[in-house]
């Protein structure tokens, strides 16, 4: 199921010069925001909370689950050169699945750790506030990269809907509407943090089973249509 030569092919892509640099901004500006934050407040749980909930979680694991997930496969589609994977003898969900894994790392990667460091940097883990936010920028993490990466095979705008989604259902209607926020890959992962952090620092308005089976259940689906829609594509000598 998983393809070493897609995967490294795939990193390549990912991690090119125009994408990694801003792969590289966004953890960046939150540790910036992170110290900043420290020097003038000092170490407060609750403000804590509220950088890597508001900026780390809401903003930054979406905006890069966008960019891998969506740059995994989107590029190819659109340029035509997904055609040489499907020449070769490789099933299309292998190419999917091995797309997804490489999403998600680093996704994780640029997202989970800088929360993680961003988190220490603001309290040191007090009310394990840190470690709350990183599993839930790591499960928040796969759920992004399948939703994202099927609509890379789904749609040419693939980028545009996923900042839609990312920014404007998830933080503004999410933040509006409190029907919406169950409908919210955010909410889900803040039920994960809201179990593991301190009581009443992080919130969630989704229960954590319901979480859970959400979290699993969107990410199967999504991946599995993903590898539905590659099979529909045709190259010469398919048919």
């Amino acid at each position: 199921m998983y393809d070493p030569t897609v995967a490294r092919l795939t990193y390549r892509a990912l991690l090119g010069r125009r994408r990694a640099a801003i792969l590289f901004v966004l953890p960046a500006l939150l540790i910036v925001i992170a110290i900043a934050v420290r020097t003038f407040s000092g170490a407060d749980d609750q403000v804590a909370s509220d950088v890597l909930g508001g900026f780390a979680i809401a903003t930054i694991v979406p905006l890069i689950g966008v960019i891998a997930g969506t740059g995994a496969i989107g590029p190819e589609i659109d340029d035509g050169s997904i055609v040489y994977l499907l020449a070769k003898p490789l099933k299309r969900p292998t190419i999917i699945f091995t797309k997804l894994i490489v999403a998600v790392a680093v996704t994780m990667a640029f997202s989970a750790i800088p929360t993680l460091i961003a988190g220490y940097i603001l309290n040191g883990n007090g009310q394990q506030i840190a470690v709350a936010y990183t599993i839930a920028a790591l499960v928040a993490s796969i759920a992004y990269s399948a939703l994202f990466l099927l609509l890379g095979t789904v749609s040419r705008h693939a980028v545009v809907i996923g900042l839609v989604y990312a920014l404007v259902w998830e933080t503004l209607f999410g933040s509006l509407v409190p029907g919406a926020r169950t409908l919210s890959v955010q909410q889900w992962a803040l039920a994960l943090a809201q179990k593991v952090g301190g009581d009443g620092i992080i919130t969630s308005d989704v229960k954590l089973p319901t979480a859970v089976a959400l979290l699993a259940a969107v990410t199967v689906a999504a991946t599995w249509y993903a590898g539905q829609k590659l099979r529909t594509l045709t190259i010469a000598g398919d048919e």
